[in-house]
């Protein structure tokens, strides 16, 4: 406790900017997925609150993503109501609970670091895209709709072709000045003095665009219209209030196609979660390593206490994790005290947040994707070669022309056709030594780990041995053979003999001229 409360000074400036950045994502994604708005505040409390709590993660915010909007938009239609909708979100929820139990949270860890930078940068210019629109007061589509396709039937270039056609001067002049207050603060005034460090330049630019809402509203120049602002749900009383809450019919748990959609939000959302947490860890300035089968538990608790609620499901959410970053908090508390910030705005304040332009938050963000996605990343994955650049650039292209997910499926896709390319190259597992064609004596040494991956390097060495030669081939480092392998040995030992090649095998066993079975040696004879 005592950490927490001595980094309350940095943990909460942050989590106002979290808190600013997450409640357009919070609605544009319930308005995206087909749900009530309020689900998708709901979401992102339960997020804040009971996940951050829970979570192992120090950096990670959580709340409703937008890689599951598709999902939950066909299976409410598909479904026959909401109310079995968020049964299957509880179901799913209980899921990822037992996925947790059963430590599958080292899933994350399989994909190359290329793949990751990649989703970072990828994410970063789909902010940046999806943003401009709301910028400039074109507000046709709703926040958190991050596919290329688009609810709207426009695709991420068309909207912005439609929204420099549709310019709207107050949504843009006060967007341009929240941007110059943005980059004032965080390039010179945070260097100052401290007071600047405490009050985020997010909260700034916010406050001023409510004063200029407020000077020019009914302004037919600088005037806002209804959906160039925050929309949050305003109950007339009480009653209202709880009507907005929606509970599962538990009466529908034997239907098969609520268990099916309970497993794909399971895995889709646990997958998202995990790969954030893997990038989340590699942006945390003290790289703390977050433990991913907690996260799992903390995931399921959430996605059940949203589901019980009438929330959508949640995973972990690189945009606002990246902002909780980005504005240098320290602890978990910050990601905790934006679910308290959405939870007392929606009851005290909703018309003063209904008052914020949305211009005035895609500035915020425009800031957010620039840190993900800075252009000297790119210049410093090339530079490490191709094997790092096309994985990482396929990634890229992949969630900014398709989907998050399909993105980093066709980045992982490639890394492993580029780790089969190494591998039939022979980078590293194969080593020819002193070789001479004149007196054809040849010594080839095994590494460590030698796999079917590298079959095809294997054949090709071995067939190109000229006749009459002499191979000694050395497996004293070899700690695993794959059986494929050896299979291949013993058939090139009946070749071997044809073409006159003397084999004298070395291991930690012993050593054996022109052995008759590879499989023999190898599998039943004990070492020494």
């Amino acid at each position: 406790m005592k950490k927490y409360l001595q980094h309350l000074r940095k943990d909460l400036p942050a989590s106002v900017v979290v808190f600013f950045v997450a409640l357009p994502l919070c609605l544009g994604i319930a308005l995206a997925s087909g749900a009530p708005l309020f689900s998708g505040l709901i979401a992102g409390i339960i997020g804040g609150i009971v996940v951050g709590a829970i979570s192992g993660s120090q950096v990670g915010v959580s709340g409703p993503a937008a890689g599951l909007a598709a999902i939950v938009f066909s299976a409410i239609e598909n479904l026959g109501g909401y109310e079995n909708f968020i049964l299957a979100v509880v179901l799913g929820g209980v899921i990822q609970i037992l996925f947790g139990v059963f430590r599958a949270g080292i899933i994350g860890y399989y994909f190359p670091s290329s793949v990751i930078k990649g989703m970072l940068t990828g994410i970063g210019i789909i902010i940046i895209l999806k943003q401009i629109p709301h910028f400039f007061g074109y507000d046709v589509n709703p926040e958190g709709d991050f596919a290329f396709i688009q609810v709207d039937g426009e695709n991420t270039f068309s909207e912005i072709l439609n929204a420099i056609n549709h310019i709207s001067l107050g949504p843009t002049f006060i967007a341009l000045i929240s941007l110059a207050i943005l980059i004032l603060w965080s390039n010179v005034l945070s260097k100052k003095a401290k007071i600047f460090q405490l009050i985020q330049g997010p909260l700034v630019a916010v406050v001023i665009g409510i004063i200029f809402f407020i000077i020019n509203e009914g302004s037919s120049t600088f005037g806002f219209n209804a959906n160039q602002l925050v929309s949050v749900p305003v109950p007339k009383d009480t009653s209202s209030f709880m009507a907005q809450f929606s509970f599962p019919n538990f009466g529908a748990i034997t239907n098969p196609e609520i268990w099916v959609v309970a497993f794909t939000i399971a895995i889709v959302a646990s997958l998202e979660t995990l790969l954030c947490v893997e990038a989340t860890d590699k942006l945390d300035p003290e790289k703390r390593v977050t433990p991913t089968n907690r996260e799992l538990l903390a995931q399921g608790t959430g996605n059940i206490f949203s589901g019980m609620i009438g929330g959508l499901p949640i995973t972990q959410v690189i945009v606002r994790s990246s902002a909780n970053i980005q504005s240098n908090n320290k602890t978990k508390i910050s990601a905790i005290f934006h679910g308290f910030l959405l939870l007392i705005s929606v009851l005290l304040i909703p018309l003063l947040l209904n008052m914020i332009p949305l211009s005035v938050l895609a500035a915020i963000l425009f800031i957010v994707g620039y840190k993900l996605a800075k252009p000297t990343l790119f210049k410093s994955m090339y530079e490490l070669g191709w094997k790092q650049f096309i994985p990482f650039s396929v990634t890229v292209f992949g969630i900014v022309f398709i989907d998050l997910l399909i993105g980093l499926g066709l980045g992982l896709l490639v890394g492993i056709v580029v780790v089969l390319i190494k591998s039939y190259q022979n980078s590293h597992f194969l080593h020819i030594e002193g070789q001479n064609i004149n007196d054809g004596k040849l010594k080839m040494t095994l590494a460590e780990q030698v796999t079917f991956f590298h079959k095809g390097a294997i054949l090709k060495e071995l067939d190109n041995l000229p006749e009459n030669s002499f191979l000694e081939l050395d497996v004293r480092k070899t700690r695993y053979l794959d059986n494929d392998i050896i299979e291949i040995l013993d058939d090139f030992s009946f070749k071997a003999n044809l073409r006159n090649i003397t084999i004298k095998l070395i291991s930690e066993r012993g050593v054996i001229e022109n052995p008759s079975s590879y499989l023999q040696f190898f599998r039943l004879t004990p070492k020494k």
